[in-house]
C-alpha cells in the first residue's frame, strides 16, 4: 500500500508522509531503529497538527529549513510505551509518554547544559533532520517512535491524550515566554494575539496563572469565543482604532501567536513603559520594527520557540494540575490532506489531532 524507502533498520514502521513541495500526503512505509539502551518504544495514539507541519510539507521555509522528502511529519505525539532499553530510569512499558519538537541536542554546549535543549546549535527536530546515525528523523503520523528517553516527556494520568498531544508543540511555546519573560505573576495584564492553535492555549495558561488575559484578534466574531468560553477578560478587534487607543499602556505583556504579516506598532503601543512583546509565530516577511516606539518606553520586543525538555514536563505537569487541554477535532489519518487544507485557511477550532491508534493501518 504505502511506497517504501530502504529497509536500512530493523524496526518495521508505517506512517504518511509528504513527498514533495505539494505537501500531499499519503501512505508511506519505513523503518526505525531498534530500540538501543536509553531509548523509549512507543505506540502513537494521537498526534496534533501544528502549523509548522504544514509550512514544512510544503517546503515554505525553504530559506532558513529547508524541507528534505519523503518527509512523515508530526510533533505533537502522545502514547503508549511498548519497550524500553536496558539503561532507561524514567519509564515503563505501559506508562503514557509523549514526545515533542525535539529528540536530540549535543548534551554538552550552555544551553543543554541549562536545559534549553530547544535552542541547542545541534539540536536534532522530531522531523526532517538528520539523527546522530545519518538517518532521516520521521514525526508522529506514523504507528510508532524509538526516542531517546531524554526527550520524552511523562503523561500524568488524569490528562487526556488526545486533548493533550497539543501541548507538547502549542502549549511549550506560549507557557515558556510566560514563564520566562515574567508574564505570570497574578495581577498582571497579558494580552494574546491570535485566536487560533497557540493563542487559545495562551489565554488558558495564563489565566490558570492569575493573570488577566485580552484577546487581541482582527475577527471581531471570535469575542464571544474569547471571553465566554475561554474565559479571557477583556477583547480587542485590532483594526478598530477606538479600542486599541482606550487600551494604549494598559499592558505587561503581549504573546503574538500569528503567523500572518502584521504591524507591530499598534501592538507596542498598548505595551506599558518596560512591557514585553514576545513574537511566537514566524510571518512570512520580516516586520518592520518602530524602534522610537521602543526608546520611548523602554520596551521590549523578542523572540521565543519551543523549550527544554525540564520545562516542557513542567508544563505537562501544570496542564494536568489545572486541567488544560486544547479544544481539538480529532480526525482519521485519511482525512489529513482535507485538515491540512482547511487549516491552511485557519478553519479549525483550534487543533486538529490524527486519531492515529484506531485510524492507522499498521504495519505489523
Amino acid at each position: 500500500m504505502g511506497e517504501s524507502t530502504e529497509q536500512t533498520q530493523p524496526k518495521k514502521a508505517f506512517g504518511w508522509a509528504a513527498r514533495d513541495s505539494s505537501g500531499v500526503l499519503s501512505p508511506f512505509t519505513f523503518s526505525r531503529r531498534a530500540t538501543g539502551e536509553k531509548d523509549v518504544k512507543f505506540k502513537v495514539l494521537y498526534c496534533g497538527i501544528c502549523h509548522s507541519d504544514l509550512h514544512f510539507i510544503k517546503n515554505e521555509w525553504e530559506k532558513d529549513l529547508a524541507s528534505t522528502y519523503p518527509l512523515v511529519p508530526g510533533h505533537e505525539i502522545v502514547g503508549v510505551v511498548t519497550e524500553v532499553g536496558s539503561k532507561v530510569e524514567k519509564f515503563k512499558v505501559g506508562d503514557k509518554v509523549g514526545v515533542g519538537c525535539l529528540v536530540g541536542s549535543c548534551h554538552s554546549c550552555d544551553n543543554c547544559t541549562n536545559n534549553l535543549e530547544s535552542y541547542c546549535p545541534k539540536m536534532i527536530l522530531t522531523y526532517g533532520s538528520k539523527y546522530y546515525d545519518g538517518t532521516t528523523t520521521y514525526g508522529g503520523y506514523s504507528d510508532i517512535m524509538v526516542t531517546d528517553e531524554h526527550f520524552v516527556v511523562s503523561i500524568p494520568d488524569n490528562l487526556p491524550l488526545d486533548g493533550g498531544a497539543p501541548l507538547l508543540c502549542a502549549g511549550i511555546t506560549v507557557y515558556s515566554p510566560l514563564r520566562y519573560f515574567g508574564l505570570d505573576k497574578p495581577g498582571m495584564h497579558v494580552g494574546v494575539v491570535g485566536l487560533g492553535g497557540l493563542g487559545h492555549v495562551a489565554v488558558k495558561f495564563a489565566k490558570a496563572m492569575g493573570v488577566k488575559v485580552t484577546v487581541i484578534s482582527t475577527s471581531p466574531n471570535k469575542k464571544k469565543e474569547a471571553i465566554e468560553h475561554l474565559g479571557a477578560h477583556s477583547f480587542l478587534v485590532s483594526r478598530n482604532q477606538d479600542e486599541l487607543q482606550a487600551a494604549m499602556g494598559t499592558l505587561d505583556g503581549i504573546i503574538d501567536t500569528v503567523s500572518a504579516s502584521h504591524s507591530l506598532l499598534p501592538l507596542i503601543r498598548l505595551l506599558k513603559t518596560n512591557g514585553k512583546l514576545v513574537l511566537v509565530g514566524v510571518p512570512d516577511k520580516p516586520p518592520e520594527l518602530p524602534v522610537f516606539s521602543l526608546l520611548m518606553g523602554r520596551k521590549i520586543v523578542a523572540g521565543s520557540a519551543t523549550g527544554g525538555l525540564k520545562e516542557t514536563q513542567e508544563m505537562i505537569n501544570f496542564a494536568a494540575k489545572h486541567n488544560i487541554t486544547a479544544d481539538i477535532e480529532v480526525i482519521p489519518i485519511d482525512y489529513v490532506n482535507i485538515a491540512m487544507e482547511r487549516l491552511s485557511k485557519a478553519d479549525v477550532r483550534y487543533r486538529f489531532v490524527i486519531d492515529i491508534g484506531n485510524t492507522l493501518k499498521s504495519s505489523t
